[in-house]
Protein backbone atom coordinates (compact mmCIF):
# COMPACT_ATOMS: atom_id res chain seq x y z
CA UNK A 1 0.00 0.00 0.00
CA UNK A 2 1.39 3.41 -1.02
CA UNK A 3 2.08 5.77 1.87
CA UNK A 4 0.92 9.39 1.65
CA UNK A 5 3.73 11.77 0.74
CA UNK A 6 4.87 13.98 3.65
CA UNK A 7 5.41 16.78 1.14
CA UNK A 8 2.55 18.63 -0.61
CA UNK A 9 2.06 17.69 -4.23
CA UNK A 10 2.01 20.27 -7.05
CA UNK A 11 -1.76 19.71 -7.35
CA UNK A 12 -2.21 20.30 -3.61
CA UNK A 13 -0.20 23.53 -3.73
CA UNK A 14 -2.24 24.79 -6.65
CA UNK A 15 -5.48 23.93 -4.90
CA UNK A 16 -4.36 25.66 -1.71
CA UNK A 17 -3.28 28.72 -3.69
CA UNK A 18 -6.58 28.88 -5.52
CA UNK A 19 -8.54 28.74 -2.28
CA UNK A 20 -6.43 31.54 -0.77
CA UNK A 21 -6.89 33.70 -3.86
CA UNK A 22 -10.61 33.02 -3.89
CA UNK A 23 -11.11 34.17 -0.30
CA UNK A 24 -10.94 37.94 -1.00
CA UNK A 25 -13.15 37.52 -4.04
CA UNK A 26 -15.77 35.70 -1.97
CA UNK A 27 -15.55 38.37 0.72
CA UNK A 28 -16.03 41.10 -1.87
CA UNK A 29 -18.94 39.27 -3.50
CA UNK A 30 -20.71 39.11 -0.12
CA UNK A 31 -21.09 42.90 -0.05
CA UNK A 32 -23.61 44.27 0.63
CA UNK A 33 -24.82 42.06 3.45
CA UNK A 34 -27.47 44.41 4.83
CA UNK A 35 -29.69 47.26 3.53
CA UNK A 36 -27.85 50.07 1.73
CA UNK A 37 -28.63 53.57 2.98
CA UNK A 38 -28.67 56.66 0.78
CA UNK A 39 -28.56 59.89 2.78
CA UNK A 40 -30.26 62.50 0.57
CA UNK A 41 -29.34 66.14 1.16
CA UNK A 42 -32.82 67.47 0.39
CA UNK A 43 -36.38 66.94 1.64
CA UNK A 44 -38.77 64.39 0.12
CA UNK A 45 -40.12 65.59 -3.22
CA UNK A 46 -36.97 67.44 -4.22
CA UNK A 47 -35.24 66.42 -7.44
CA UNK A 48 -32.38 64.56 -5.73
CA UNK A 49 -34.93 62.56 -3.76
CA UNK A 50 -37.03 61.85 -6.87
CA UNK A 51 -34.04 60.62 -8.88
CA UNK A 52 -32.64 58.19 -6.34
CA UNK A 53 -36.11 56.84 -5.58
CA UNK A 54 -36.56 56.14 -9.29
CA UNK A 55 -33.47 53.92 -9.21
CA UNK A 56 -33.92 52.39 -5.76
CA UNK A 57 -35.99 49.29 -6.73
CA UNK A 58 -33.68 48.22 -9.57
CA UNK A 59 -30.55 49.13 -7.64
CA UNK A 60 -31.71 47.10 -4.66
CA UNK A 61 -32.39 44.13 -6.95
CA UNK A 62 -28.92 44.40 -8.48
CA UNK A 63 -27.25 44.64 -5.07
CA UNK A 64 -29.37 41.94 -3.47
CA UNK A 65 -30.31 44.24 -0.58
CA UNK A 66 -33.01 46.87 -0.04
CA UNK A 67 -32.13 50.53 -0.67
CA UNK A 68 -33.23 52.82 2.15
CA UNK A 69 -33.67 56.57 1.59
CA UNK A 70 -32.77 58.83 4.52
CA UNK A 71 -33.64 62.51 3.87
CA UNK A 72 -31.33 64.91 5.74
CA UNK A 73 -31.91 68.38 4.29
CA UNK A 74 -30.37 71.61 5.51
CA UNK A 75 -27.30 73.86 5.50
CA UNK A 76 -26.69 73.57 1.76
CA UNK A 77 -26.02 69.85 1.98
CA UNK A 78 -23.79 70.03 5.06
CA UNK A 79 -26.28 68.22 7.30
CA UNK A 80 -26.28 65.19 5.02
CA UNK A 81 -22.50 65.36 4.63
CA UNK A 82 -21.96 65.27 8.39
CA UNK A 83 -24.35 62.33 8.77
CA UNK A 84 -22.57 60.42 6.00
CA UNK A 85 -19.01 61.17 7.11
CA UNK A 86 -19.58 60.64 10.85
CA UNK A 87 -22.23 57.91 10.96
CA UNK A 88 -21.56 56.02 7.74
CA UNK A 89 -18.73 53.76 8.85
CA UNK A 90 -20.77 50.59 8.32
CA UNK A 91 -19.65 50.31 4.70
CA UNK A 92 -23.26 50.53 3.52
CA UNK A 93 -23.91 54.30 3.66
CA UNK A 94 -23.84 56.58 0.61
CA UNK A 95 -25.05 60.12 0.01
CA UNK A 96 -26.76 62.02 -2.79
CA UNK A 97 -25.77 65.68 -2.72
CA UNK A 98 -25.17 68.61 -5.04
CA UNK A 99 -21.54 69.24 -5.89
CA UNK A 100 -21.83 72.79 -4.52
CA UNK A 101 -21.01 71.00 -1.28
CA UNK A 102 -17.43 71.30 -2.55
CA UNK A 103 -17.52 74.34 -4.86
CA UNK A 104 -19.63 76.78 -2.82
CA UNK A 105 -19.98 75.68 0.79
CA UNK A 106 -16.31 76.03 1.79
CA UNK A 107 -16.50 79.70 0.74
CA UNK A 108 -20.01 80.41 1.98
CA UNK A 109 -19.68 78.89 5.45
CA UNK A 110 -17.28 80.53 7.89
CA UNK A 111 -16.54 77.09 9.34
CA UNK A 112 -17.40 73.85 7.58
CA UNK A 113 -18.62 71.03 9.86
CA UNK A 114 -17.08 68.50 7.49
CA UNK A 115 -14.18 68.55 5.02
CA UNK A 116 -15.58 67.03 1.81
CA UNK A 117 -12.13 66.49 0.32
CA UNK A 118 -10.87 64.57 3.34
CA UNK A 119 -13.94 62.91 4.84
CA UNK A 120 -15.85 61.95 1.68
CA UNK A 121 -15.08 60.39 -1.68
CA UNK A 122 -16.73 60.46 -5.10
CA UNK A 123 -18.67 57.39 -6.21
CA UNK A 124 -20.74 58.32 -9.28
CA UNK A 125 -22.72 61.07 -10.96
CA UNK A 126 -26.41 60.41 -10.59
CA UNK A 127 -27.48 63.06 -13.10
CA UNK A 128 -26.78 66.48 -14.51
CA UNK A 129 -29.79 68.76 -14.39
CA UNK A 130 -30.63 72.09 -15.95
CA UNK A 131 -32.35 74.99 -14.22
CA UNK A 132 -35.13 76.95 -15.90
CA UNK A 133 -36.20 80.54 -15.34
CA UNK A 134 -39.83 80.23 -14.23
CA UNK A 135 -42.17 82.96 -13.00
CA UNK A 136 -45.54 83.15 -11.34
CA UNK A 137 -48.24 83.03 -14.04
CA UNK A 138 -49.52 86.52 -13.21
CA UNK A 139 -46.17 88.21 -13.80
CA UNK A 140 -46.54 90.25 -17.07
CA UNK A 141 -43.30 89.30 -18.94
CA UNK A 142 -43.42 86.40 -21.40
CA UNK A 143 -39.81 86.49 -22.62
CA UNK A 144 -36.41 86.95 -21.00
CA UNK A 145 -36.01 90.38 -22.58
CA UNK A 146 -39.41 91.48 -21.25
CA UNK A 147 -38.54 90.05 -17.84
CA UNK A 148 -35.27 92.00 -17.58
CA UNK A 149 -36.97 95.21 -18.76
CA UNK A 150 -39.73 94.69 -16.19
CA UNK A 151 -37.21 94.06 -13.39
CA UNK A 152 -35.29 97.21 -14.27
CA UNK A 153 -38.50 99.25 -14.39
CA UNK A 154 -39.48 97.92 -10.94
CA UNK A 155 -36.20 98.00 -8.97
CA UNK A 156 -36.31 96.01 -5.74
CA UNK A 157 -39.90 94.88 -6.22
CA UNK A 158 -39.19 91.36 -7.50
CA UNK A 159 -38.23 88.41 -5.30
CA UNK A 160 -36.80 85.04 -6.24
CA UNK A 161 -36.58 81.80 -4.33
CA UNK A 162 -33.94 79.11 -4.07
CA UNK A 163 -33.24 75.84 -2.29
CA UNK A 164 -31.10 77.76 0.20
CA UNK A 165 -28.10 80.07 0.34
CA UNK A 166 -25.31 78.91 -1.93
CA UNK A 167 -27.34 76.30 -3.80
CA UNK A 168 -27.18 76.42 -7.59
CA UNK A 169 -30.63 78.08 -7.88
CA UNK A 170 -29.25 80.85 -5.63
CA UNK A 171 -25.86 81.15 -7.33
CA UNK A 172 -27.59 81.10 -10.72
CA UNK A 173 -30.05 83.75 -9.62
CA UNK A 174 -27.22 86.01 -8.48
CA UNK A 175 -25.31 85.42 -11.72
CA UNK A 176 -28.42 86.28 -13.76
CA UNK A 177 -28.90 89.52 -11.81
CA UNK A 178 -25.24 90.38 -12.31
CA UNK A 179 -25.11 89.71 -16.06
CA UNK A 180 -28.49 91.31 -16.81
CA UNK A 181 -28.02 94.28 -14.48
CA UNK A 182 -31.12 94.26 -12.29
CA UNK A 183 -31.91 93.74 -8.60
CA UNK A 184 -34.29 91.29 -6.93
CA UNK A 185 -34.55 90.07 -3.35
CA UNK A 186 -33.40 86.52 -2.65
CA UNK A 187 -35.64 84.32 -0.47
CA UNK A 188 -33.92 81.07 0.65
CA UNK A 189 -35.97 77.92 1.32
CA UNK A 190 -35.14 74.46 2.63
CA UNK A 191 -35.25 72.80 -0.77
CA UNK A 192 -36.76 73.77 -4.12
CA UNK A 193 -40.16 72.13 -3.61
CA UNK A 194 -41.43 74.79 -1.16
CA UNK A 195 -39.88 77.57 -3.24
CA UNK A 196 -41.71 76.35 -6.35
CA UNK A 197 -44.96 76.16 -4.40
CA UNK A 198 -44.56 79.80 -3.38
CA UNK A 199 -43.86 80.90 -6.98
CA UNK A 200 -47.06 79.16 -8.11
CA UNK A 201 -48.97 80.74 -5.22
CA UNK A 202 -47.65 84.20 -6.08
CA UNK A 203 -45.81 84.62 -2.78
CA UNK A 204 -42.56 85.21 -4.70
CA UNK A 205 -42.08 86.20 -8.33
CA UNK A 206 -39.67 83.73 -9.89
CA UNK A 207 -37.00 81.09 -9.40
CA UNK A 208 -34.50 79.00 -11.29
CA UNK A 209 -36.17 75.61 -11.09
CA UNK A 210 -35.57 72.01 -12.20
CA UNK A 211 -37.58 70.18 -14.82
CA UNK A 212 -39.89 68.70 -12.20
CA UNK A 213 -42.03 71.79 -12.92
CA UNK A 214 -42.91 70.75 -16.50
CA UNK A 215 -46.39 69.47 -15.54
CA UNK A 216 -47.08 72.73 -13.67
CA UNK A 217 -45.94 74.76 -16.70
CA UNK A 218 -48.22 72.72 -18.94
CA UNK A 219 -51.10 73.30 -16.50
CA UNK A 220 -50.53 77.06 -16.57
CA UNK A 221 -49.39 77.27 -12.96
CA UNK A 222 -45.96 78.60 -13.96
CA UNK A 223 -44.45 80.45 -16.92
CA UNK A 224 -41.16 79.06 -18.19
CA UNK A 225 -39.02 81.64 -19.99
CA UNK A 226 -35.51 80.21 -20.47
CA UNK A 227 -32.90 77.68 -19.43
CA UNK A 228 -29.74 78.63 -17.50
CA UNK A 229 -27.41 76.34 -19.42
CA UNK A 230 -24.90 76.51 -22.29
CA UNK A 231 -27.39 74.69 -24.54
CA UNK A 232 -31.02 73.79 -24.79
CA UNK A 233 -31.47 70.34 -23.27
CA UNK A 234 -32.56 67.60 -25.65
CA UNK A 235 -35.61 66.80 -23.50
CA UNK A 236 -36.94 70.40 -23.63
CA UNK A 237 -35.87 72.46 -26.62
CA UNK A 238 -38.68 75.04 -26.51
CA UNK A 239 -36.98 77.30 -23.97
CA UNK A 240 -34.07 79.46 -25.22
CA UNK A 241 -30.94 79.75 -23.14
CA UNK A 242 -30.48 82.98 -21.21
CA UNK A 243 -27.37 83.56 -23.31
CA UNK A 244 -29.41 83.20 -26.53
CA UNK A 245 -31.72 85.87 -25.18
CA UNK A 246 -28.73 88.21 -24.91
CA UNK A 247 -28.08 88.27 -21.16
CA UNK A 248 -24.74 86.58 -20.65
CA UNK A 249 -23.37 83.15 -19.87
CA UNK A 250 -25.68 82.12 -17.07
CA UNK A 251 -24.55 78.50 -16.80
CA UNK A 252 -25.70 76.75 -13.65
CA UNK A 253 -26.26 73.12 -14.48
CA UNK A 254 -26.72 71.17 -11.25
CA UNK A 255 -24.88 67.87 -10.89
CA UNK A 256 -26.28 65.45 -8.31
CA UNK A 257 -23.41 63.27 -7.15
CA UNK A 258 -23.17 60.11 -5.10
CA UNK A 259 -20.61 60.23 -2.30
CA UNK A 260 -19.32 57.76 0.27
CA UNK A 261 -17.35 58.15 3.49
CA UNK A 262 -13.61 58.40 2.85
CA UNK A 263 -13.05 55.08 4.63
CA UNK A 264 -15.46 53.17 2.38
CA UNK A 265 -13.53 50.19 0.89
CA UNK A 266 -12.55 50.69 -2.75
CA UNK A 267 -14.31 47.45 -3.73
CA UNK A 268 -17.64 48.76 -2.35
CA UNK A 269 -17.23 52.06 -4.21
CA UNK A 270 -16.38 50.25 -7.45
CA UNK A 271 -19.40 47.95 -7.10
CA UNK A 272 -21.78 50.85 -6.45
CA UNK A 273 -20.34 52.84 -9.37
CA UNK A 274 -20.75 49.83 -11.66
CA UNK A 275 -24.34 49.08 -10.64
CA UNK A 276 -25.45 52.70 -10.85
CA UNK A 277 -23.84 53.22 -14.25
CA UNK A 278 -25.51 50.08 -15.61
CA UNK A 279 -28.87 51.62 -14.72
CA UNK A 280 -28.06 55.11 -15.97
CA UNK A 281 -27.45 53.97 -19.55
CA UNK A 282 -30.77 52.14 -19.84
CA UNK A 283 -33.18 53.85 -22.28
CA UNK A 284 -36.07 53.51 -19.83
CA UNK A 285 -34.09 55.29 -17.10
CA UNK A 286 -33.04 58.05 -19.49
CA UNK A 287 -36.68 58.59 -20.46
CA UNK A 288 -37.85 58.75 -16.84
CA UNK A 289 -35.07 61.17 -15.90
CA UNK A 290 -35.93 63.36 -18.91
CA UNK A 291 -39.48 63.66 -17.61
CA UNK A 292 -38.14 65.57 -14.59
CA UNK A 293 -35.44 67.50 -16.44
CA UNK A 294 -32.41 65.35 -15.68
CA UNK A 295 -29.73 63.80 -17.88
CA UNK A 296 -28.12 60.64 -16.48
CA UNK A 297 -24.36 60.48 -17.02
CA UNK A 298 -22.31 57.34 -16.35
CA UNK A 299 -19.01 58.65 -14.99
CA UNK A 300 -16.14 57.10 -13.10
CA UNK A 301 -15.15 58.57 -9.72
CA UNK A 302 -12.12 60.18 -11.38
CA UNK A 303 -14.26 61.80 -14.07
CA UNK A 304 -16.60 63.17 -11.41
CA UNK A 305 -13.64 64.60 -9.53
CA UNK A 306 -12.50 66.45 -12.68
CA UNK A 307 -16.03 67.86 -13.16
CA UNK A 308 -16.08 69.17 -9.60
CA UNK A 309 -12.73 70.90 -10.10
CA UNK A 310 -14.19 72.75 -13.09
CA UNK A 311 -17.21 73.77 -11.03
CA UNK A 312 -15.01 75.11 -8.24
CA UNK A 313 -13.26 77.34 -10.78
CA UNK A 314 -16.63 78.60 -12.13
CA UNK A 315 -18.66 79.14 -8.96
CA UNK A 316 -15.95 80.30 -6.56
CA UNK A 317 -15.54 83.78 -8.08
CA UNK A 318 -19.34 84.29 -8.26
CA UNK A 319 -19.85 83.42 -4.61
CA UNK A 320 -17.05 85.75 -3.53
CA UNK A 321 -18.14 88.62 -5.81
CA UNK A 322 -21.78 88.49 -4.68
CA UNK A 323 -20.85 88.05 -1.02
CA UNK A 324 -22.97 84.93 -0.61
CA UNK A 325 -22.90 83.76 3.00
CA UNK A 326 -24.72 81.09 4.96
CA UNK A 327 -27.73 82.04 7.05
Amino acid sequence: MRKPSPHPTRRGVLALGASVLAAPALAQASWPNKPVRFVVAFPPGGLADVLIRMLAPQLGEALGQPVVIDNRGGAGGNVAAVETARNGADGHTFMVNVTTLESVNPIMFEKMPVDPGQELQHVALLANTQLFLATRPTLPPNTVAEFVAYAKANPGKLSFGSAGNGTTPHVGGELFKQTAGFFATHIPYRGMAPAIQDVMAGQIDYALVPGTVFPSVKAGKLKLLAVASPRRPSYYTAAPTIEEAGFGKVYVDTPFAVYAPAAMPAANVARMNRELNKLLVQPAVKARFADVGAEPLALSPAELTAMVKDEIALFGPIVRARGIKAD
